[in-house]
């Protein structure tokens, strides 16, 4: 029976472990162990993410909660080199860019394990961003590599990666959504703030480059607040945002803007599935909704994601009160790119990699 230790940190990686750990659970011959670093450490969002995404408790939880990029990072490579030797896995698989995926990869590596990385290949280009280092160096040590767009391909084979080692497999963020499209439906979260579907934006902002300086947050509370004169405004608000917001005494309360705690996966894909478009400047939801084929606006100057503006619905803004003015005026008028669902964004992408996982391991 072959071991394969999956690891997720934050929580966009539940929804891409979610359905990796039902292919591999499929196999006689594979035993899929869920590894939680605890990196995102709120416990009640961990719960919440675990129980929609129809997870097992993680059979490992390290607990390392925050701290500085080097501490975080410290923290999980010496209680993760713990595990892997009592469990002696015989792949270990990381998904994404958290400080997590960089960690687990490089304690594998020295312990003579070989890594797969999930959505490998993807740059911004930007390196004052902690996640484009933890891609670079995580992609420099893997044994192979899932990825889900052209763009991952083309990078890796710049780098000198042995084109067999690369297998285009699709995105898995998607297969949790067209996994969960039809229960996030019977979610009341709509119901329960007075919304109806198509008449609301969503907003998600936390990036340090937005929320952390008076100006950049005078700007976003101004561009919410004139917004909000011509349709209703849903924001989960990050703690980080939250804190920042009343640390500079800056006010978003208007009625038609409603502050919702972070919502857990079911509730926040009802809210985006049935809203007129998003703000936003994460990196998972640009993928999310050019599949759903919503606007999407990313408050930043680069993506790792390119496809979602080549064939998808979302586009990059710079933090231009006018311009973000004038882009979402256009949502609000329905005058719209239309998109296209990029190849392999098929709700298959774990199938597929769980067949290559079982193949790799058996030779």
């Amino acid at each position: 029976m072959y071991k394969v230790l999956s690891v997720v940190g934050a929580r966009p990686n539940f929804m891409k472990v979610g359905p990796i750990h039902r292919a591999l659970s499929t196999k006689e011959n594979i035993e899929s162990i869920i590894c939680h670093t605890g990196q995102h450490y709120d416990e009640k969002m961990s719960k919440v993410f675990f129980e929609d995404l129809e997870m097992p408790k993680p059979h490992i939880y390290l607990g390392v909660g925050g701290g500085s990029h080097a501490e975080q990072t410290g923290k999980v490579m010496i209680e993760f080199e713990k595990e892997v030797i009592k469990l002696k896995p015989d792949l270990v698989l990381v998904v994404g860019d958290v400080n997590s995926t960089l960690a687990c990869s490089i304690v594998a590596k020295k312990l003579h394990i070989p890594v797969v990385h999930v959505e490998a290949g993807l740059r911004s280009f930007d390196r004052e961003m902690p996640e484009e280092l933890n891609r670079l160096v995580t992609d420099s040590i893997s044994d192979f590599f899932f990825v889900t767009e052209d763009s991952g391909e083309k990078h890796l084979l710049h780098d000198g990666v042995d084109p067999a080692k690369i297998h285009f497999t699709g995105n898995v963020m998607i297969d949790s959504l067209v996994h969960f499209k039809e229960k996030a439906s019977q979610s009341k979260v709509l119901e329960e703030n007075g919304l109806t579907p198509k008449e609301y934006l969503l907003v998600t902002l936390h990036r340090p480059s937005n929320v952390d300086s008076i100006e950049s947050l005078t700007t976003l509370a101004e561009i919410l607040n004139a917004v909000a004169g011509k349709i209703k405004i849903v924001f989960p608000i990050h703690p980080r945002t939250l804190n920042n917001l009343k640390k500079n005494n800056l006010s978003i309360e208007n009625e038609n803007i409603i502050l919702l705690e972070a919502q857990g996966y079911l509730d926040f894909l009802q809210l985006m599935q049935n809203s007129k478009g998003l703000l936003t400047d994460s990196g998972g939801i640009q993928e999310e909704t050019t599949f759903l084929n919503i606007p999407c606006l990313t408050l930043r100057d680069n993506t790792e994601r390119p496809v979602t503006i080549d064939l998808g619905t979302n586009i990059l803004l710079p933090l231009d009160k006018e311009l973000i003015l004038e882009n979402l005026e256009k949502v609000i008028n329905d005058d719209w790119k239309q998109g296209q669902i990029p190849r392999l964004w098929d709700g298959k992408a774990a199938e597929r990699m769980a067949g290559i996982i079982e193949d790799y391991l058996s030779k």
